[in-house]
């Protein structure tokens, strides 16, 4: 779920040179001039290819004043008590007819910490949020097949500001895959119904960390006023091994009862197998729920709350129960300016986030955002 016209064209121009000659008798005539040079004409580019652009800032206040800086547990919003440059992305995208490609160029903290664990470094990888081909063959009966770096298939929340009803991300988003690097194909099978495969290196790596691969399923069925999703990951994650195997599933309700309102209902399951070393398998299990309205033409409001239960500890560190309740007041000054403030309440049944110096079992944040964009969704 987590997958966005503007046509340029530069045409060519030659100028003809003039030639002048004299008006009065007694006067030589004058020399024709040298034409003038042909101008070089321009390659163009094939009016298929879509531009867009984002970028987007916010101020975050952290009740906690944490010492580090950071809120604990947050995407993207992650700075505390500061202004932060959240991210900057611009995408090119040509229509399988039936080749195409999409290229993302990004930079920014959240990139950052969108690949801060892939094992070919951040640096090489933090510039290029997705890079795939597309195949499309128009006899194939929508079958696509997709191959490079692309955003997870999994979960309700898309990464991109403009495309999300919050500010920040949610606990599913956080702790769930983000992108994979493999191969995948799409096919309907009707109007409402289309299953896909993916075959792809594993969790957030561009390189893989081990020698195994991960398989995910998808299946998609999309009505006027009901959508349903589903995910299902499973393969070797961990570093330098392929004993355990992690299996993580997600799916994704969204309702639309009518044109102001959207609903989504976001479930997962996630088991790793020989977690720490040893036979004791390590489970998750976390539903979040979300509801949107739009107020006026300008003005929306978003709730959001989330519980995620990190039975092991595995994926937070810490075994324990979280909590997060999120609502979202959102204007739109022009078509392509939005700006968001989020008020946002996480807490746990452990000490988990950071409290000065120490740690505390709640937070609360305030958020302005905005987020400035063009081209496409």
């Amino acid at each position: 779920m987590r997958y966005t016209t503007s046509a340029l064209r530069l045409a060519s121009v030659l100028f003809a040179g003039t030639i002048a000659w004299g008006q009065t008798p007694a006067a030589p005539a004058a020399p024709p001039a040298d034409p003038a040079p042909a101008a070089t004409p321009a390659t163009s580019l094939p009016a298929n290819i879509q531009f867009s652009a984002l970028i987007d800032g916010y101020y975050s206040f952290n009740n906690n004043h944490p010492a580090s800086g950071t809120t604990t547990l947050r995407n993207f919003e992650v700075k505390a008590n500061q202004f932060s440059l959240n991210m900057m992305k611009l995408s090119l995208t040509k229509a399988a007819e039936p080749v195409g490609f999409t290229l993302d160029i990004g930079a920014g903290k959240a990139w950052q910490i969108f690949h801060a664990t892939d094992p070919a470094g951040p640096d090489f990888v933090q510039y290029i949020p997705q890079a795939y081909v597309t195949l499309k063959p128009k006899s194939w009966g929508g079958f696509q097949f997709d191959f490079g770096k692309f955003y997870t298939s999994a979960g309700a929340e898309l990464t991109e500001n403009n495309l999300t009803w919050s500010y920040g991300r949610g606990y599913l988003y956080t702790n769930g895959p983000y992108y994979h690097f493999g191969a995948r194909v799409t096919k309907p099978l009707n109007d409402h119904f289309t299953i896909g495969m993916q075959l792809v290196n594993g969790w957030n790596n561009v390189e893989d960390n081990n020698t195994g691969k991960t398989l995910g399923l998808t299946t998609a069925w999309t009505s006027k006023k009901i959508s349903w999703f589903n995910n299902y990951y499973v393969g070797p994650e961990k570093n330098k091994t392929n004993t355990g195997i992690r299996n993580f599933y997600d799916t994704v309700v969204n309702l639309n009862p009518n044109d102001k309102t959207a609903i989504y209902v976001n479930f997962d399951y996630g088991k790793e197998s020989q977690a720490f070393g040893v036979k004791k398998d390590a489970k998750w299990v976390a539903i979040g729920l979300a509801g949107r309205y739009q107020t006026t033409e300008h003005t929306a409001l978003s709730v959001r709350y989330e519980n995620y239960d990190d039975k092991d500890g595995f994926i937070t560190g810490t075994a324990q129960a979280l909590n997060s309740f999120t609502v979202t007041g959102e204007y739109k000054w022009i078509e392509g300016l939005i700006s968001r403030l989020e008020y946002r309440r996480d807490w746990s049944d452990k000490a988990y986030y950071e409290r000065g110096n120490g740690l505390s079992k709640n937070q609360s944040t305030l958020t302005l955002g905005f987020i400035a964009f063009f081209g496409p969704k």
